[in-house]
């Protein structure tokens, strides 16, 4: 468990063992899936200890649940929000994006592992429960360590959040934002699926991953679907629960950043089923041009039989064991019939051009 105090000009890390409740500012409480699990019932204590709110045993579970879906709820004490994050370190993420360059096989959407990360939110302090190694806390913590107050610069652009509401919105942005970074790689790999399914020469194997992607795609969907509604849920819970007055701008503030936030969610939502929408798309264009080429050879095999066919019925009838026939004893009878022959498939080429039973592929290229 790591204890920072957050005031307007700086931010310190806390001993547990001697805190006193914040005259100024808010405390910003961090502790691991791990931490929880070895001793719920001490982490519970020493929250109740330095807060004064004790969470209740079923928000407790689903704080340690690894499973649990992005939702929000309230009490009387504090609102909780659990929001699914991914779960993939920057640089794992980097080799994936740099494998799927070099091979097409390996899905971008392998990577789309997620994990819970719970808020707890009350008037002078927020808890928050994540893995540990929680890239995001991480970079929170070190920027608001090494913040400095300069009151020559005027305004603060870094300046810490003013209130665990706001440090809790920033941490979801940025966990949103992660989910932002996932569109180029996946419209890449997406777009190189569909160039692959649309080769005219080299036939599509990867099965396996197209249809796993699909499906990944569609847990995306969902997720972003309940990430929107917690969302949702949490502004709704800053409306009621903020008064107006001296308190209206802090209030604005804090719906634009819910705002903010829902919007990439949303932006996010629709990204990925508009790769699912090209995704289907690609399947269906390429089942209808494997039809078209099917359709190609069975036109030119039926050419080609339709050609014979009057050709073997002249063989056949030259077959025939008569004594006396037509040409049989001629001397050019031979070639007679053989140029008959050449003339009839010529004719019927004719007529298959003119009756555009025929293409020419040279002409449609150009």
């Amino acid at each position: 468990m790591h204890i920072y105090h957050i005031e307007e000009r700086q931010t310190s890390v806390l001993d547990s063992a001697h805190i006193a409740p914040p005259t100024q500012g808010y405390l910003w409480i961090t502790s691991t899936h791990d931490e929880i699990g070895a001793d719920p019932e001490g982490w519970r204590s020493a929250i109740e200890q330095i807060t004064g709110i004790r969470p209740y045993d079923l928000h407790l579970q689903d704080a340690l649940n690894q499973k649990h879906p992005s939702y929000f709820d309230s009490t009387q004490d504090y609102a909780m929000v659990v929001f699914r994050k991914l779960a993939l370190p920057v640089e794992q993420a980097t080799t994936a994006n740099s494998t799927a360059s070099a091979n097409d096989s390996v899905p971008i959407l392998d990577k789309l592992r997620t994990q819970p990360v719970t808020f707890v939110l009350a008037d002078h302090v927020v808890i928050t429960v994540h893995a540990a190694n929680s890239r995001t806390i991480e970079a929170m913590r070190t920027r608001l360590l090494d913040y400095r107050y300069r009151p020559e610069n005027g305004t603060q652009y870094n300046r810490p959040p003013a209130s665990p509401a706001e440090l809790a919105l920033r941490l979801l942005n940025a966990m949103v934002d992660q989910y932002l970074d996932l569109r180029q790689p996946l419209t890449a790999q997406i777009d190189r699926w569909q160039r692959a399914l649309l080769h005219p020469r080299r036939p599509f194997r990867d099965w396996n991953a197209l249809l796993d992607a699909r499906i990944e795609l569609r847990k995306l969907d969902h997720l972003c679907e309940e990430q929107h509604d917690a969302l949702q849920e949490l502004r709704d819970y800053f409306v009621d629960s903020t008064g107006d007055g001296i308190h209206g701008r802090a209030k604005d503030l804090l719906l634009v950043r819910v705002h903010d936030v829902m919007e990439h969610i949303t932006r996010t939502l629709n990204h990925a089923r508009r790769l699912e929408s090209s995704l289907e798309s690609a399947v269906q264009i390429h089942f209808s041009a494997m039809a078209h080429r099917t359709s190609e050879i069975m036109r030119t095999l039926t050419v080609i039989t339709a050609l014979f066919m009057p050709l073997t019925l002249i063989t056949g009838i030259f077959g025939m064991n008569f004594i006396t026939m037509p040409l049989l004893q001629d001397h050019y009878g031979f070639w007679i019939t053989v140029g008959c022959m050449l003339a009839i498939m010529i004719g019927l080429l004719i007529f298959f051009r003119r009756k555009h039973y025929l293409e020419d592929r040279i002409l449609d290229r150009k």
